[in-house]
């Protein structure tokens, strides 16, 4: 089900519809009264509406003067309407707006693999910022949006109705982040996506606790607890301030070209036959296989499964080239 939303043309229509009963009755009226053919009635009423008057074309009855000074006195604001509403509707942005959201709309639709972004506060301006340097693709969804400037694709709604999503695309995402200061909302949007795309990646923010667990059962793969991890960030600037800068540094946005990334692996083989390191010069940190177990530092004689993923570092071309390999 598609969203509902005002179609701008709606004002155009009401103000054709309007000219078209004004004029309509005009020359049914001289057609009536004076006996006019029907080409004569319309060339009177037309110049008696939009107040030209060139003259009549044939001299009027008293009554057919009756009916013209009600003509114009009827028609006079109407006329006056439809000018200043096709004015605004064209030179007032109206109809520009809408043609930007239409291309929107088409844009948005032929997504595909994009990451959905709810909420555009602290939290999603930053998810954004590194989707853009990475040149992810992405639609933010956010009620009111004041900075349009830097964002790929935006929707102005609500992120916990389903028509929204599916607007988004969610469909065709590969993954949503759900960063709504409620967790009452961030729940609901959790249920409402795993239920309209089953293999979405899902990440949630949460501020409580007792959040985390009910987003988890709803179908979050992670839950992230921004408190609490600016909490731990900045111990650990205390205890490891150049270990934990140079990580978030390198992970967050990259450090003289080089990133670190996980690839998923394509066919099976070992780590020692894939070479990374001799074969592009990137340098594997760590293996997630299929059951989501991590192996830190791995030796060359890991077994690498078709699914595993691993985590690599390396500048864009090194790791690209790896992708080729595991691929």
């Amino acid at each position: 089900m598609k969203p509902k939303t005002t179609n701008p043309f709606r004002k155009i229509y009401i103000v054709i519809v309007l000219m078209a009963l004004a004029i309509g009755a005009g020359v049914v009226g001289y057609m009536v009264i004076e006996h006019y053919s029907f080409l004569d009635a319309l060339y009177m009423t037309i110049i008696t509406v939009s107040t030209v008057g060139y003259g009549e074309v044939h001299p009027l009855s008293e009554t057919g003067k009756v009916f013209t000074m009600v003509l114009i006195v009827t028609n006079l604001g109407l006329f006056t309407y439809v000018i200043s509403s096709f004015t605004s509707f064209f030179l007032d942005g109206e109809f520009r707006n809408h043609l930007k959201h239409r291309r929107m709309e088409r844009s948005i639709g032929a997504l595909r693999g994009h990451v959905i972004l709810c909420g555009y506060g602290r939290n999603g301006h930053a998810a954004a910022n590194l989707f853009n340097q990475h040149n992810k693709s992405y639609v933010v969804i956010e009620k009111r949006l004041s900075d349009k400037e830097h964002i790929q694709y935006h929707i102005e709604g609500d992120a916990t109705r389903e028509e929204v999503l599916i607007e988004a695309g969610i469909r065709h995402a590969s993954a949503i982040i759900t960063t709504l200061p409620v967790d009452a909302e961030n729940l609901y949007i959790v249920l409402t996506a795993r239920q309209l795309n089953a293999y979405i990646k899902i990440i949630s923010r949460a501020s409580d606790d007792h959040a985390v667990k009910k987003m988890k059962i709803a179908g979050a793969d992670n839950v992230i607890m921004p408190d609490k991890i600016g909490g731990a960030h900045m111990a650990t600037l205390v205890l490891s301030p150049d270990v934990k800068e140079f990580i978030d540094m390198i992970a967050s946005q990259g450090f003289d070209g080089t990133t670190i990334q996980e690839l998923t692996i394509g066919l099976p083989t070992t780590l020692g036959q894939l070479d990374p390191w001799r074969s592009t010069g990137a340098t594997v940190l760590g293996i997630k296989d299929k059951n989501n177990k991590y192996t830190m530092n791995p030796s060359s004689h890991d077994r690498l499964e078709s699914g595993d993923r691993i985590m690599v570092m390396g500048n864009k071309e090194q790791i690209a080239a790896l992708q080729v390999l595991v691929g």
